[in-house]
């Protein structure tokens, strides 16, 4: 991945609520998406997209990314959105219920000038073109949208998502293979930290940058599971140290914790340090 922003908590903050957009400025989150699509009601729709785009003008959100979800350019309101997007300059703006990569190559045949795009992966067709649409070019990540994906699926909602395994592990491919940021769903129930963390330590074993959310109480979850743990720090200095070692020696692996450490190992490693160096970097800004 390009991009070493962490993306660990993704809040979605409702484009027409003017104090929502202020409190936006002060929470923990890595980023935000300024939603114009399921979060404004179609008679809100105008407002909204003067909110956003005043509030993305008027600053003050510090070093979280912005990402704008615009409505679909199939509706009434989606090329007013994108318009009124690009005229502001966020840090992104996100495509829902992409399904092809034309639709967002159509969006990008709209921009006067470059701006990064996200896609909302929460349809049966977006997921079996993932990697199609993961090569496009401007593309920046994949948002998952789960709760469209289960309803399209006809499936049910599970604390362990078996439902729902296969779509996310085709988007993690054909993310990563196009060096894409990955962020896994939304978890419903924002009341239940016990389930939240669950489904956060489910998202970050299977390989997603971070988690997107409906509720700021749901943000110190997702930063603390999404960020490398003090152990996880250590072990990855030490591989380094003990890998380097054994290099210099003539040998090509090393042992740490009686585990073989080979080079992939040490390539996970820098990028554990990495990711929390970046976070580090984040909190003091």
């Amino acid at each position: 991945m390009s991009d070493l922003h962490p993306y660990r908590s993704v809040l979605y903050m409702p484009g027409s609520n003017p104090r929502a957009l202020e409190k936006a400025r002060t929470l923990a989150a890595d980023a935000l998406i300024l939603d114009l699509e399921d979060a404004v009601a179609p008679g809100e729709k105008a407002r909204g997209r003067a909110l956003v785009c005043e509030a993305i003008q008027t600053g003050g959100f510090g070093p979280r990314k912005l990402i704008v979800r615009i409505n679909g350019l199939d509706t009434e309101w989606g090329a007013a959105d994108l318009e009124a997007a690009i005229a502001v300059r966020p840090d992104g703006i996100l495509v829902p219920k992409v399904s092809s990569r034309a639709t967002l190559s159509d969006v990008a045949g709209r921009m006067a000038h470059p701006v990064p795009l996200w896609a909302m992966m929460e349809t049966p067709l977006g997921v079996l073109n993932a990697a199609e649409i993961a090569s496009t070019p401007g593309l920046a990540g994949f948002v998952l949208g789960t709760n469209d994906l289960v309803k399209d699926l006809g499936a049910e909602h599970t604390a362990d998502r078996t439902p729902l395994v296969t779509g996310l592990g085709l988007c993690l491919l054909a993310a990563r293979a196009h060096g894409l940021i990955c962020v896994d769903g939304v978890y419903n129930a924002y009341k239940d930290t016990d389930g939240l963390r669950a489904a956060c330590e489910q998202g970050r074993q299977m390989g997603f940058d971070g988690k997107t959310l409906i509720h700021p109480a749901q943000l110190e979850i997702a930063n603390e599971v999404f960020a490398p743990s003090a152990a996880d720090i250590d072990l990855a200095r030490r591989q380094i140290e003990a890998y380097e070692a054994a290099i210099a020696a003539g040998e090509a692996v090393a042992v740490v914790d009686g585990r073989i450490v080979e080079n992939l190992h040490v390539e996970t490693a820098r990028k554990t340090l990495a990711h929390a160096d970046a976070i580090v970097r984040l909190a003091q800004n």
